[in-house]
């Protein structure tokens, strides 16, 4: 599984939808399942952005197709980051060929 954290920001046209129906916030999770990315945790959080998302993938272009899809309705602007736990970048870092550093 692939870890996302993805924050989005709701348009005016998706501030709306919520006002008239709050549950529609979990209906994209359900929509979301359907491609097999698993929403983990979600907040509303207050500032710039209006949710942070933890999201597991199992396919990372199914995913992108799908947050596309989201964002092309004009409700939701999203921004995307990929997320590793600190022990596997610990491994990465210690394991990965390097690419060369200039002294």
């Amino acid at each position: 599984m692939v870890v996302f954290i993805v924050l989005s920001s709701l348009t005016d046209d998706g501030a709306k939808t919520i006002v008239g129906k709050p549950e529609r916030i979990k209906e994209v999770n359900e929509e979301l399942a359907k491609i097999g990315a698993k929403v983990k945790e979600q907040y509303v959080v207050f500032g710039d952005m209006d949710f942070v998302n933890i999201v597991e993938v199992d396919n990372v272009e199914s995913f992108l197709k799908a947050l596309v899809e989201l964002n092309s309705r004009g409700t939701v602007r999203t921004r995307t980051y990929l997320a590793m736990p600190v022990d596997d970048a610990i491994k990465a870092m210690k394991t990965t060929p390097s690419i060369g550093h200039p002294k």
